[in-house]
């Protein structure tokens, strides 16, 4: 069976991880949130999946080739071209892209699913597909309730009482919403779906050909499921993302390593004294990362591979990206470290390179930088800031 994954765009909403990292490699504990995704389709059957790729495209190739590693075989539609020696992406759209496959060669002809490259899902797909079936429908969406209150995040769809959609508000107001199901980025598509895309230009799956099949009265349904649903489409979303994982309530994630301690899990050669450390779990750290003497780490925390948090530091409800190093006395308390970037909950970002804040946090491939002491304090303060 075919499965499309989108993973074209370039996260703007998520910056600064996708300055570097395209969405679909973003990693839940170690782990891209991709790979969770071709894990989910292999297990429902869908084992040939194109990716269409454009922002830091050769990230996503270079990790997944061909795909079988993952028991999937995959092709990538690249949108884009090369200009001075350097590949520059040009997405298409969402709907665009499905039809610049199909032009290049019909590789659509039966039921297939396309799902948002940016999202952890533990849908039961092959119930999705038989409802979709059996109500003869040209295109399905799979949605989700979700609490009133909350439905101003998201794109709202309206369904007849049988299921057919009627309408879509985009994050409308509570007061206005007529409806608590959204729109999860998850479809069921009939190969017919095609004939309503045009092809060689820009084309959304979301705000153009969805309303096209409302307007011509096509048979196109929604489904609403009790599943899992993550998205990480912006920092907080990450960073929440991040937590839930490590508390347990993301039932088809794991914590990667071996548990040393009661809610502590740690990669390979971890150098760390237990008995000078102060480390209240949950908390994930990464192979190769050193802990020095008098550190303090509150969970739920992520650590990635080879970091160096110096004594005295504290990370708390924190996730740090690999090669972190934290001066002696930062404290980190609901923040993100992702390169030269701490991003707080909110999505606030400092660079700390730009703002001369680096020798608090580094690189721990560089020389540690000194440490001026009159500054430790205020910096302390700013980043615990919240």
């Amino acid at each position: 069976m075919k499965a499309m994954i989108l993973a074209a765009g370039k996260g703007t909403r998520i910056r600064p991880i996708t300055y570097t990292m395209p969405k679909p490699m973003i990693p839940i504990l170690q782990k891209p949130v991709m790979e969770f995704l071709l894990e989910l389709l292999r297990q429902h059957g869908f084992d040939q999946i194109v990716v269409n790729v454009s922002h830091l495209a050769n990230e996503i190739e270079s990790y997944f080739r061909d795909g079988q590693h993952f028991g999937v075989q995959i092709a990538y539609s690249f949108e884009g071209r090369i200009v001075d020696g350097e590949l520059v992406g040009e997405a298409i759209g969402s709907a665009g892209g499905m039809r610049r496959i199909q032009d290049f060669s019909p590789f659509f002809d039966d039921t297939f699913v396309v799902l948002c490259g940016d999202a952890l899902i533990d849908l039961d797909l092959t119930a999705a597909v038989k409802w979709h079936k059996a109500k003869g429908a040209i295109a399905t969406v799979v949605m989700k309730s979700v609490p009133k209150e909350e439905v101003s995040s998201y794109g709202v769809v309206v369904t007849d009482e049988d299921g057919r959609i009627k309408a879509f508000q985009e994050k409308p107001s509570v007061e206005e919403a007529l409806s608590t199901n959204i729109n999860t980025g998850i479809y069921i598509f009939e190969p017919e779906v095609l004939n309503y895309i045009p092809s060689g230009q820009e084309y959304d799956i979301g705000s153009q050909l969805f309303p096209k099949l409302v307007e011509i009265a096509a048979p196109f349904y929604g489904i609403s499921m009790d599943f899992q649903w993550v998205d990480i489409g912006k920092v907080p979303d990450y960073w929440q993302a991040i937590q839930d994982v490590l508390m347990g309530k993301v039932k088809n994630v794991k914590i990667p390593g071996h548990q040393v301690k009661e809610g502590i899990y740690t990669g390979l050669n971890v150098a760390v004294n237990w008995d000078k450390v102060d480390i209240t779990g949950p908390v994930y750290i990464g192979g190769m990362t050193h802990i020095e003497d008098g550190a303090k780490i509150v969970g739920p925390t992520m650590i990635g591979p080879n970091c160096w948090i110096c004594g005295d530091a504290t990370v708390e409800n924190s996730v740090i990206f690999e090669y972190a190093r934290l001066g002696p006395g930062v404290r980190l308390v609901d923040k993100l470290v992702f390169g030269r970037y701490c991003v707080d909950k909110t999505g606030a970002t400092i660079d700390v390179q730009a703002a001369a804040l680096d020798w608090l946090i580094t690189d721990t491939r560089q020389a540690p930088p000194s440490e001026p002491p009159s500054e430790r304090q205020a910096i302390a303060d700013l980043l615990d800031s919240h």
